[in-house]
């Protein structure tokens, strides 16, 4: 038996598994999508994606269900990207829908009020109806911020998500990232690998140590259109 040595290192400990995620797309409960709550279950089958994040435009219903049907190999957050009066939030771990129109304020605050947490989506894409900066450093202050997208798959030039992983490091919140699909060939486009969690709390301390996967990709939003268009025509 080999004697015990107490400066000899023991073994490195284990670390958590990692999880892979995409945190923001769209089903058929968005107007402009085509992608449905089965195909995306597929996509994140086929992807090896663990969990995702069902953001529909303005609408809740459709990722509520979802959440509910409780799918055993897929983890499913309720969200909703709202738009309100000076761009888009997302929000997430939503158990009732937040109506757009709102001010930005008035919006994270009804997040918020539900145990819900506040997110910023593409917020440095010009092209998009991103938050405005000033709104967005205006909620950080109130301390009604929880975490920035650092990268979309959909924005247009990389630059936007270069800025935006910047401007969520300077503001000290973590970072997120989605495919913003809208048809299934484009989700898990861009994830976010990251520790086991429970609910919000821990979902944005696992945040902390997250690590971003994925790029943009200009084509992405051609596609889209492309395949919308195309459904709309076969219906």
């Amino acid at each position: 038996m080999a004697r015990f040595d107490p400066d000899r290192p023991g073994p490195a400990p284990r670390l958590p598994p990692l999880a892979r995620f995409d945190l923001h797309v769209h089903t058929t409960a968005s107007r402009d999508s085509i992608l449905t709550p089965e195909e995306l279950l597929v996509a994140c089958r086929e992807g090896g994606l663990t969990g995702v994040a069902v953001t529909d435009h303005d609408r809740l219903g459709g990722a509520l269900a979802l959440a509910r049907e409780d799918p055993p190999d897929v983890r499913i957050i309720a969200g909703e990207e709202i738009l309100t009066v000076q761009g888009e939030l997302l929000g997430l771990f939503l158990e009732e829908e937040v109506p757009p129109g709102l001010t930005a304020a008035e919006t994270a605050r009804a997040i918020r009020a539900q145990g819900g947490l506040v997110g910023v989506s593409h917020p440095c894409d010009p092209l998009r109806q991103a938050l405005q900066l000033w709104a967005l450093e205006a909620l950080h202050r109130a301390g009604l911020v929880d975490f920035v997208e650092g990268r979309n798959a959909r924005v247009a030039w990389a630059g936007y998500n270069r800025r935006a992983e910047a401007l969520g490091r300077r503001l000290g919140l973590p970072l997120t990232a989605g495919s913003d699909a809208h048809s299934a060939g484009e989700v898990g486009a861009c994830t976010v690998l990251l520790p086991p969690f429970e609910g919000p709390r821990e979902f944005l301390r696992a945040l902390e140590q997250g690590q971003l996967e994925g790029r943009s990709h200009a084509l992405t939003r051609v596609v889209g259109r492309v395949r919308r268009a195309w459904a709309r025509r076969k219906g």
